[in-house]
């Protein structure tokens, strides 16, 4: 396991106004507390911290914790405030750790692979816990806790008690806790396109297509097309007037 070195000096003023002379000074405020120490307020180089944080990534790492006077603590980043406009650091919180003790902590998943549901079903990954609780040695911590997906397929799921052991770490949370699961890519939609009717044009009645036919050369839509005789009585066989230019039908003979 690397160690990581980071120049601490001890601060006597809290509160708002003692933080904000200290960002001023680019450094950041912080915290350090232990099992086997009272809590001591020190401040960070914030130049030093940010050039640290880009070397550890989202890995979990251990911090030697140097000072002018007094021994070296060994601690790890147990939270991070942010400012969530600018993102600058507001505090820290470190925590101290023995070399011989156990330490909780949270270590960050690492998925490995490709899952076969993905690759040849057409499935989708994902991960429902991005980190995990363990127990271990300063010794024993590992940087990240790898997930071999590669034979995961679709429908199914690993659990915190499917996970690879690692030597000297013991995992915290429920053993049928899910950690990554491959479900199916979901379904299209269909849409069905609908008939939507001329805007203010009449719905036709049942039987319609047995009316009177439109007049030769008359336009859809044409009121005209099958206008009545005049004088016609609805029912008529007159009612329907002759088409512009046809002959009049001949009388019936007697």
């Amino acid at each position: 396991m690397k160690k990581y070195q980071l120049t601490v000096t001890s601060r006597e003023g809290t509160g708002r106004s003692a933080s904000r002379r200290l960002r001023k000074a680019e450094k950041i405020p912080a915290i350090l507390y232990g099992k086997h120490t009272k809590p001591e307020n020190l401040a960070v180089n914030g130049p030093e911290f940010v050039k640290l944080r880009k070397e550890i990534g989202g890995k979990a790492a251990l911090i030697e914790l140097k000072r002018e006077a007094g021994p070296i603590a060994l601690s790890f980043l147990q939270e991070i405030q942010r400012d969530p406009i600018t993102d600058k650091y507001l505090h820290l919180d470190l925590q101290e750790v023995k070399e011989n003790e156990k330490m909780i902590i949270n270590v960050a998943l690492r998925i490995v692979g490709e899952a076969y549901g993905v690759k040849t079903e057409g499935g989708i990954l994902e991960t429902a816990s991005h980190r995990l609780r363990i127990r271990c040695l300063p010794k024993d911590l590992p940087d990240l806790i790898e997930v071999n997906v590669s034979e995961l397929k679709v429908g199914e799921t690993i659990h915190v008690s499917e996970l690879k052991p690692i030597p000297g770490v013991e995992y915290l949370d429920d053993k049928n806790q899910t950690v990554v699961l491959c479900v199916e890519p979901p379904a299209e939609e269909v849409v069905v396109a609908a008939t939507t009717p001329i805007e203010g044009a009449a719905a036709p009645a049942d039987g319609a297509a047995a009316g009177a036919a439109p007049a030769a050369g008359a336009k859809p839509g044409d009121a005209k097309a099958a206008a009545p005789a005049a004088g016609a009585k609805p029912g008529d066989a007159k009612a329907v007037a002759p088409a512009a230019g046809a002959k009049p039908a001949a009388p019936a003979k007697k």
